[in-house]
């Protein structure tokens, strides 16, 4: 059986359905945790799949891109946010939530090659008080984002910051195998993953995933329902993969990851008898 590594965020609720609520939950072994431990599971070989960060993928070896499903935004994506009491050329240092490896480096992209100036960055668990007590400014990521008083502080959504600079979408992460773990079965997991998230948008599962996430982030079943459907785009298509290549470029010059990767996409359906 195939182990999955899957994100424990509510933008992920629509990509697990077939997983929580149909017939892909019999073939995987599922187990959550955050998004950069996703990628150590898929590097250390814990997990066979993984949504794994869009940084994540150029340093991990050995893996292949289900295509066509993403964690992608084409307008400001919510849950994603620098947080502060001052305005933006005040800030010097950041702390940063360390579930996340994708949008420190965004973070860092767009401090270096737009927003102007070297900042200071430390890790910490996201709990943006205890961030806010020593930092000038906070990165948080997936649901404590989400859960962030924007009336109360000053924030950037870092997707809208992105795309107000490089007219392209952000790809946040996707879903991607371990080389040797393609090797090993028969699925055709492209078809599975697709299908799994377009069930999960379907109108009737996007109520019953809100009526269960409202409650636990402590906002309405509206927002969650627009947060799924309008901040989140699910589609690893050609306007986010021109994101993706720019991104990676950018983070290349900026020496926030080691290499541009070449985009490896699996070949999943099983061969013909």
């Amino acid at each position: 059986m195939m182990r999955i590594s899957a994100i424990s965020y509510l933008n992920t609720a629509p990509l697990m359905w077939d997983f929580e609520h149909g017939s892909a939950g019999q073939l995987f072994d599922v187990g959550y945790t955050v998004p950069s431990q996703c990628a150590a599971d898929l590097a250390e070989g814990a997990a066979d799949i993984g949504i794994i960060p869009a940084a994540a993928y150029a340093t991990v070896p050995d893996l292949s891109i289900l295509p066509g499903v993403a964690i992608a935004s084409r307008q400001p994506v919510r849950s994603i946010l620098l947080v502060s009491e001052k305005p933006l050329e005040q800030i010097r240092t950041v702390a940063l939530d360390s579930s996340s490896l994708t949008s420190v480096a965004l973070l860092r992209i767009l401090f270096e090659k737009f927003w102007g100036g070297n900042r200071r960055y430390t890790l910490l668990s996201p709990d943006l008080p205890e961030m806010l007590h020593q930092h000038d400014a906070a990165l948080l990521i997936g649901d404590p984002a989400l859960k962030v008083d924007r009336s109360r502080y000053r924030t950037w959504d870092l997707a809208e910051e992105w795309i107000r600079v490089t007219s392209k979408p952000f790809v946040f992460a996707f879903w991607a195998v371990r080389k040797p773990a393609l090797g090993n079965t028969n699925l055709d997991l492209a078809t599975i993953f697709q299908e799994s998230r377009d069930h999960g948008l379907l109108p009737q599962n996007l109520d019953t995933i809100a009526e269960t996430w409202a409650p636990k982030l402590d906002i309405s079943e509206n927002d969650v329902r627009g947060y799924l459907t309008t901040n989140i785009h699910y589609f690893l298509d050609e306007s986010c993969l021109e994101g993706l290549y720019l991104f990676y470029r950018y983070a290349a010059e900026c020496k926030v990851l080691p290499r541009i990767p070449e985009l490896r996409f699996a070949d999943t359906k099983p061969a013909l008898a």
